[in-house]
């Protein structure tokens, strides 16, 4: 007799329903790995990820100056303006659709602010650094929409080769797409490695699984996925070690 073992799906579907939530007034935050008082030994990161927040923040609020080490800590705004300062010198303003990046090396206090008059929302994203330690540094850079549509653009990443994107010190890039309904992407995630996408708006197919906006997707590596916009959609991806 012989045993047929399906083969293991490349999708690992997390709906926006199932992340962790914590409403602290000022902030609306989502989580879709463990996170503050949010544990879910299931959900502990994926690759190099380990925090992938979806956060909306109230006008004229935010985050007061605290310290972070060892994590590259990603921005992308996804409405409104993030603004940010920190303890080595830094400040800016990153507004929606741009990125901020801070490898936050030996250590750093910064702080983030919401100095609009509407709300901002955002993803931020923590990844593992190949390396501990180092100088702690910022920086941020506007990414127009127009560039990445109909392709994933590289916005940031720890590859010499990707020129035009903001450093960061991990194994990782993080991408963004955005998608006409109808059209069709593929996305090649390479043996060993991981990656997990979300719609920042707009609902897409992920080889036959449908991921609404701000639902997450863990894809296994090894293989080559059809990402198809069910309607008009902005893809964030983060592919790592």
């Amino acid at each position: 007799m012989t045993t047929t073992i399906a083969p293991q799906s490349i999708v690992d579907h997390r709906p926006f329903a199932t992340l962790g939530h914590a409403d602290h007034g000022w902030l609306n935050a989502r989580h879709h790995f463990s996170f503050s008082s949010y544990h879910d030994p299931d959900r502990m990161g994926w690759g190099a990820i380990r925090v992938w927040n979806d956060d909306e923040i109230a006008p004229n609020s935010g985050f007061a100056p605290h310290p972070h080490r060892d994590m590259e800590i990603i921005t992308y705004v996804r409405s409104g303006a993030i603004t940010h300062q920190d303890s080595i010198g830094n400040r800016g303003r990153t507004a929606a659709g741009d990125v901020q990046v801070m490898s936050a090396g030996s250590g750093v206090r910064h702080s983030e602010y919401n100095l609009e008059e509407v709300p901002t929302t955002l993803f931020q994203i923590w990844i593992e650094p190949k390396r501990l330690g180092g100088a702690p540094s910022w920086g941020a850079k506007p990414f127009p929409k127009g560039d990445r549509s109909g392709q994933f653009v590289t916005l940031a990443s720890g590859y010499a080769e990707d020129v035009d994107a903001l450093p960061i010190r991990a194994d990782a890039r993080l991408l963004a797409a955005t998608v006409a309904a109808g059209q069709m992407l593929t996305y090649t995630v390479a043996a060993g490695r991981h990656a997990y996408l979300v719609p920042a708006r707009g609902t897409i197919d992920v080889d036959g699984v449908r991921i609404d906006a701000r639902d997450g997707a863990a894809l296994h590596g090894g293989r080559t996925v059809a990402i198809t916009a069910i309607d008009e959609a902005e893809i964030v991806l983060v592919d790592s070690e």
